[in-house]
């Protein structure tokens, strides 16, 4: 039995749930919703000692980090790969990826827009610039290190389109102009088209699981 402790909105879990459909693995989903504090609950500290989303449960064994978990898929699960093995191939790929889980993804999560409410005095709007700000300089990078497409690096969607999708829907919901990064709301588009994929978006868990 594979268990995935998720919350609807987390950009992390959100890449385990496409990673999960495109490799056809079938999973038990468990909602843990940021925004009542329930990741904070002794019960999932016990599964994940930072209190984060996701947690993916095998066999009793937790796995936490959505990277770490989509790596262990990727070794069970070898198709379709999100890595691939070839040494040049995979640094692109990874380099890609990191940029949205290393640099815009870790500065703008709850807990750090909190933070800049609670320790500046930061209000909505301020919180808002701050985030489309950071989102911005990333997807400037990215935009000009994908390929030529119709995903980030060729004909179908690796692990960097996987941290893309979550990323973009975030950018629209904070309303940041896109117009500047073709070449990722190209990919976006071809990911959306892919009914794994498209099984795995907010809209389609909702904030009850």
């Amino acid at each position: 039995m594979i268990r995935l402790y998720d919350y609807w909105r987390s950009s992390a879990a959100y890449r385990v749930r496409i990673v999960l459909n495109l490799k056809h693995v079938p999973y038990e989903r468990h909602d843990i919703s940021l925004l009542e504090g329930l990741h904070r609950a002794p019960e999932n500290l016990a599964r994940n000692p930072q209190g984060f989303v996701p947690t993916l449960e095998v066999d009793g064994e937790t796995i936490t980090q959505s990277l770490a978990i989509i790596d262990y898929l990727d070794a069970l699960y070898p198709e379709p790969r999100m890595v691939p093995r070839n040494p040049l191939a995979r640094a692109r790929v990874l380099a890609r990826a990191l940029v949205v889980t290393a640099d815009i993804h870790p500065v703008n999560n709850l807990r750090i827009l909190k933070r800049l409410e609670t320790q500046f005095g930061a209000d909505q709007a301020a919180k808002d610039s701050w985030y489309r700000h950071w989102i911005e300089e990333g997807f400037a990078a990215l935009e000009a290190m994908a390929g030529d497409g119709p995903f980030l690096g060729g004909d179908s969607p690796d692990l960097a389109d996987i941290c893309l999708v979550p990323q973009l829907y975030n950018a629209r919901r904070f309303s940041v102009p896109l117009d500047a990064f073709p070449k990722l709301v190209k990919a976006d588009a071809a990911a959306a088209a892919i009914p794994e994929i498209a099984a795995a978006h907010p809209d389609r868990i909702g904030p009850a699981g």
